[in-house]
């Protein structure tokens, strides 16, 4: 049922049943081992383990992208560090930290930038400075990254994608302080995110000659309490490079996905005219609205709030599920989830309070 679910929401075909994923709740291991019975203190035994945990909870999506920051290493790039959040990642790949602790650890000391002021940011060659990766590899690379999340995850809808995509990137390259500097002449900033744009445009060209139906384009443009910078800014520089890349991807005949951190209810309409098939959000962008505008057209994920689950009753995590179902079960294109991650701390009979809700509002 999840992958035929997963379709469904993604062609907006009302399901007898809402479907839904999780984010990082994999690694909560305790989690898995009470729902699945398997041992997950066996290393070997995890990904067995993720598989039938997502049978159990009825996943209908697996989150993926494999263009992650790995693709700027060969350049310059700011290390803005990493806290303590998912403690245990042994068996995968690592994708949050450079470091090579064995236990691993997502936890990451450094914080330093290669760029001594904002001037060496605007004379940065992204082709010089990252790489022109060889197309037919990258279409091999990203083909064979789907079928392993496919092997992987069987039961759900997979996908490729892109983390870095403008926004995501240029932080990532210049951090925070000197990205927000470049903001202050706005013909440079233009330039610097045209720079990139041509840059990251190639992975966007690859991905469109796959095999891979799905592609999820994240890309962070806001804070949690909205727009980093002035929303013209965005409308004249920003959303056009977005609507560049995605209609790169629409135009092979893929469906697209947009995920966003933060509180993006401002630019809602901005996004919408991008182009995406779905939108993933977090608790604090206004899922209501988007909802009400474009429930019927577009699909859309999240928006249940994972501090309800860390610290809140019963009472309270029925209320949460409540919300986000009485908003999104009348739509087709509904999945549910908690939009900001289920932590690894959450209490474990608070996990499983929420998915014997989500399966109480389940049904339409």
């Amino acid at each position: 049922m999840s992958y035929k679910s997963g379709i469904a929401a993604l062609n907006l075909e009302m399901t007898g049943k809402v479907p839904r994923t999780e984010f990082s709740v994999h690694f909560i291991w305790p989690l898995l081992k009470k729902v699945t019975g398997i041992d997950t203190d066996i290393i070997e035994n995890r990904k067995e383990a993720i598989r039938q945990f997502e049978k159990a909870w009825d996943f209908a999506l697996a989150w993926s992208i494999s263009v992650f920051r790995n693709y700027l290493n060969k350049g310059r790039r700011t290390h803005m560090g990493h806290s303590v959040y998912i403690q245990d990642y042994r068996g995968f790949d690592n994708p949050y930290t450079d470091s090579n602790n064995k236990d691993g650890s997502d936890y990451d000391s450094k914080k330093t930038s290669p760029f001594k002021d904002v001037e060496e940011i605007y004379n940065i060659d992204f082709f010089k400075e990252y790489g022109e990766f060889n197309q037919v590899k990258l279409i091999k690379d990203f083909n064979e990254h789907y079928l392993s999340q496919c092997a992987d995850h069987p039961d759900s809808v997979n996908m490729g994608g892109v983390y870095i995509t403008l926004f995501s990137g240029l932080i990532e390259i210049c951090g925070w302080d000197l990205l927000l500097q470049t903001m202050f002449d706005e013909k440079r900033f233009a330039q610097l995110v045209q720079g990139y744009y041509e840059w990251v445009k190639q992975f966007f060209d690859a991905y469109a000659k796959t095999d891979i139906p799905v592609f999820m384009s994240h890309d962070d443009i806001v804070w949690a309490n909205g727009p980093i910078m002035n929303p013209q800014l965005y409308r004249k520089y920003i959303f056009p490079k977005l609507k560049g890349l995605w209609s790169i991807i629409k135009g092979s005949g893929k469906k697209l996905l947009y995920t966003c951190d933060g509180n993006y209810t401002a630019f809602l309409d901005d996004v919408v005219d991008c182009g995406p098939d779905m939108i993933f959000m977090e608790p604090s962008t206004d899922m209501s609205y988007f909802a009400k505008k474009y429930g019927k057209t577009h699909g859309f994920c999240g928006n249940a709030d994972t501090r309800v689950l860390l610290t809140g009753t019963k009472e309270e995590i029925y209320k949460e599920v409540k919300r986000c179902m009485d908003i999104g079960k009348q739509y087709p294109g509904y999945v549910m989830s908690v939009g900001n991650h289920i932590a690894p701390n959450t209490p474990i009979d608070a996990c499983l309070y929420y998915n014997e809700a989500y399966e109480k509002f389940a049904r339409r």
